[in-house]
């Protein structure tokens, strides 16, 4: 149970696996032992043509047989298919990430979920590959803009050397190492959501606190035909690729470094008007 993040995809392969200890198990049987009179709920349920209600839910636990954490987990996994908003789905998996026992079960996925979440761990990450780069707390906390506390600096390091994305050196520095991240859609886009939403907060920080000299921001308001939206998206992302390359063809011994961020933002402030 604690491994899954997708209640229908739960209930499939539970049902799945109690039809391969018992032949006979069916979807009517289902429906009796929770008390539903549709013998048809869990097929639909799982089918996505259906939602799990306040009312079916504790027949659901009750027929599956599941009990105090699990059952709580069932119901929050219920709640974060039914949230409408990235907001409350957010706040949903926060509550899930951090119970004991899904941590347990998905250590690997909950830091990456913290990596594509966090904005300190790919500056940290990108910072790591200077060549003064020291790994210590203080150090880190020093050098982050805005500045973090040591024990963030701390948990930034332990998580990206428990994702294998650095390796501590013995004279005090650390390796970058290329390491693909992999979590469930659903992780991902919640992961994601939170990241842009962190670095639009420190695009606004910035505004106030960088000086102009080290910082450029730059915005257009334009009237477009709607087809040409997919196009002006393509323009951004090759922009961004040549970005990239610009970054990674510097020589490493050019001089002092910095990490820096980069965001990119295209989004309508109209309805389409004929």
């Amino acid at each position: 149970m604690f491994g899954y993040l997708d209640h229908r995809r739960y209930l499939e392969d539970w049902f799945a696996w109690k039809k391969s200890t018992n032949a006979r198990y069916s979807h009517r049987l289902f429906a009796a032992r929770a008390g539903f009179g549709s013998p048809s709920l869990l097929h639909l349920v799982i089918r996505g043509e259906r939602n799990i209600t306040e009312n079916t839910l504790p027949g659901f636990c009750r027929a599956i047989g599941l009990r105090a954490e699990a059952r709580s987990h069932f119901a929050l996994l219920v709640e974060l298919d039914r949230a409408e908003t990235h907001q409350e789905r957010d706040a949903v998996f926060e509550r899930i990430r951090h119970a004991g026992h899904f941590r347990a079960a998905n250590a690997l996925e909950a830091a990456a979920f913290d990596y594509l979440a966090d904005w300190t761990l790919p500056a940290v990450r990108e910072l790591a590959g200077a060549p003064g780069f020291r790994h210590a707390p203080s150090w880190v906390a020093r050098h982050l803009r805005p500045q973090v506390t040591p024990t963030v600096a701390r948990d930034t390091l332990e998580k990206l050397v428990q994702l294998g994305m650095l390796v501590p050196t013995d004279d005090g520095g650390a390796t970058q190492q290329d390491v693909s991240i992999v979590t469930p859609h659903e992780v991902a886009g919640l992961a994601v959501f939170r990241y842009h939403h962190g670095m639009l907060a420190r695009a606004s920080e910035a505004l106030e606190t960088v000086d102009a000299a080290d910082r450029h921001y730059g915005a257009v308001t334009v009237r477009v035909p709607t087809a040409l939206i997919p196009s002006l998206k393509a323009e951004v992302a090759a922009f961004q690729e040549r970005v990239l390359a610009l970054c990674d063809s510097a020589p490493a011994d050019g001089g002092p470094q910095r990490v820096v961020q980069l965001n990119l933002q295209l989004f309508p402030l109209s309805e389409d008007v004929p």
